[in-house]
């Protein structure tokens, strides 16, 4: 779990894309709010969902997966519900404005 969180922060870190980080090992109110927003088919069979979870406000993106497959995909800032900035690469596709 950690590498993974690990992973994910990095990414966002390394691409200057804001977040807010929520610690639910030391924050009841943040592991209660995570469980009651990750969607009732995105959980696992048995027990509660795992960090790390993905969330644009309080609309769920998905899990480490999800995140990973994005990020292969090249198409993290449609996973993060942005807008990627000129220069970057989308869905295969590097978006640039025109001079």
């Amino acid at each position: 779990i950690k590498k993974q969180q690990q992973d994910v922060l990095g990414f966002l870190e390394a691409n200057k894309i804001e977040f807010e980080e929520k610690d639910i090992a030391a924050n009841e109110e943040n592991r209660k709010w995570m469980r009651e927003n990750v969607p009732e088919d995105s959980r696992p069979a048995s027990g509660n969902p795992l960090p790390p979870r993905l969330f644009n406000d309080s609309r769920y993106l998905g899990d480490y997966e999800a995140f990973f497959e994005a990020r292969e995909n090249n198409a993290v800032y449609a996973f993060l519900g942005l807008t990627a900035p000129p220069g970057s690469k989308v869905g295969g596709y590097i978006s640039h404005s025109k001079p």
